[in-house]
C-alpha cells in the first residue's frame, strides 16, 4: 500500500496505468476514503488520512483512489491487491453501505515504518458497494490463483505474471443434471368419490355387491336338517285329536 504515488496526468480526472493494467470498476465520484492504524505500538505516532469524496478504481493489478479534492497529505492512494486481507462490505441501519479492509504497507509507500499494517474503509454514499465488494473478491481470487500455481512450479511467488491473469468471466453455475431416464406418468389426484343415492335414499346396488358382501361376511349357509324337531309327532298327534268329528 501506498500514497501519493499514483501518477496522473494534468487535466485528465484518471490515471496513468500500469503495463496491461485494465480498469475493471469505477465508483461514483462521493466515495470517500479513511486511513487509520489499527494499533498503535508504544512509541509509534497514529498514522491517518481522509477524503470526504473521490472515486475508486479496480484495476487487475490494484486498488487505486483519487480524491476529488486532493490535499498535500492525501493525493492518492493505492493498495496491490493481494496485499488486502480481511475486507468485508457493511450495510448499517443509518448511513451509507461501507467496504473496509487491513492493508499491507509496501517499502517506502508512504507509510511510516512504524506501521506495517493500516486499514482502510470506502464509504459508498452514492451506492455501489456491494458491487465493489463483489468485483474485488473475483480478481483477487485469480491472482491469488496465478500466484500460488507460479510458487508450486518453482518460480516463487515474485515469478508470478499477475499483469495477464485471465479476466473473462466465470461459467454461471449449473446444478449437476440427472442420468436421464424415461419420463414418469403423472399421478392424477381426484377427490373422494361419493355413491349416488335414490328417492329414498338408499344406495342403488345394481350388480348385487352388496349381497355378495354380506354373503362372505356371514359364512356358507347351514344345511337343511333331515330329522324333525323334537316333540314334532307328539304336538302333532295333539292337533288332529283337538279336531271336530265332523271335519
Amino acid at each position: 500500500m501506498s500514497i501519493n504515488w499514483v501518477m496522473t496526468s494534468p487535466g485528465d480526472s484518471g490515471f496513468i496505468k500500469l503495463p496491461n493494467e485494465r480498469t475493471l470498476f469505477t465508483s461514483p465520484p462521493r466515495t470517500s476514503l479513511q486511513i487509520s492504524t489499527p494499533n498503535t505500538f508504544p512509541g509509534a505516532q497514529p498514522f491517518s488520512g481522509k477524503s470526504d469524496a473521490g472515486v475508486v478504481y479496480i484495476t487487475n493489478q490494484r486498488l487505486v483512489y483519487l480524491p476529488a479534492n486532493p490535499t498535500p497529505e492525501l493525493q492518492s492512494f493505492s493498495c496491490p491487491i493481494l496485499n488486502t486481507q480481511d475486507t468485508y462490505v457493511r450495510a448499517p441501519f443509518f448511513g451509507a453501505n461501507y467496504w473496509t479492509g487491513l492493508c499491507k504497507a509496501v517499502q517506502g509507500g508512504g507509510i511510516p515504518a512504524a506501521h506495517s499494517v493500516v486499514e482502510i474503509r470506502l464509504t459508498f454514499r452514492e451506492g455501489g458497494a456491494f458491487d465493489f465488494h463483489s468485483t474485488f473478491e473475483q480478481i483477487k481470487e485469480r491472482l491469488y490463483q496465478a500466484y500460488s500455481v507460479a510458487r508450486e512450479s518453482g518460480q516463487g511467488g515474485a515469478g508470478a505474471d499477475l499483469s495477464n491473469v485471465h479476466l473473462e468471466q466465470l461459467p454461471a453455475y449449473e446444478p449437476a443434471r440427472e442420468a436421464e431416464r424415461e419420463p414418469e406418468e403423472p399421478v392424477i389426484l381426484s377427490p373422494i368419490p361419493v355413491r349416488p343415492t335414490d328417492r329414498d335414499g338408499r344406495m342403488p346396488d345394481p350388480e348385487g355387491l352388496a349381497d355378495d358382501s354380506d354373503s362372505e361376511a356371514q359364512g356358507p349357509a347351514a344345511p337343511a336338517p333331515s330329522d324333525p324337531p323334537p316333540g314334532y309327532e307328539e304336538a302333532q298327534a295333539q292337533a288332529i285329536s283337538r279336531l271336530p268329528d265332523n271335519v
